[in-house]
């Protein structure tokens, strides 16, 4: 085991009032994604959904973190199906069966709000259905093992 040097970098500790500021960028994040999640249907292009979250931040007075992050130049990924992840958008239509990861973060008075969905657009095969039930499954898993000292 080893012990903290002074080169190594210190945690921050937050105010109370971080803490709000980094709920409402989270909290306008998932508004965002409850957006584009219902808009993900058949025939909708992924660039549809680039322009409904560029409209969305405008609104609300927030940035899309990735525009221009290591020369990426869209508010979203879009990752359909095989794509693992960082998908691009674009113009092709999402078809029937397709599973679709949408990840976005906003920068809300200088605090970042990141956060993904996957979703089922329309009837999707049992398989892509148990993959999507699964991951989910993970994600929990791993988030209930988070604790202070835990590796």
């Amino acid at each position: 085991m080893s012990t903290r040097t002074e080169a190594q970098p210190r945690i921050r500790l937050h105010k109370p009032e971080d803490y709000e500021k980094m709920r409402k960028a989270g909290r306008l994040t998932a508004e965002l994604l409850d957006i584009l999640v219902e808009a993900a249907k058949p025939g909708v292009t992924t660039s549809t959904l680039e322009r409904i979250c560029l409209e969305f931040a405008r609104d609300n007075n927030a940035i899309p973190a990735t525009i221009g992050y290591r020369g990426y130049k869209y508010a979203l990924c879009t990752s359909v199906n095989h794509v693992v992840c960082h998908g691009m958008p674009n113009d092709k239509p999402l078809l029937d069966g397709d599973i679709i990861n949408i990840d976005t973060t906003l920068i809300v008075d200088g605090w970042y709000g990141d956060s993904s969905r996957m979703v089922n657009v329309g009837q999707v095969s049992r398989a892509a259905e148990r993959l999507v039930e699964i991951t989910y499954e993970c994600l929990m898993r791993g988030i209930a093992a988070v604790k202070p000292g835990a590796h």
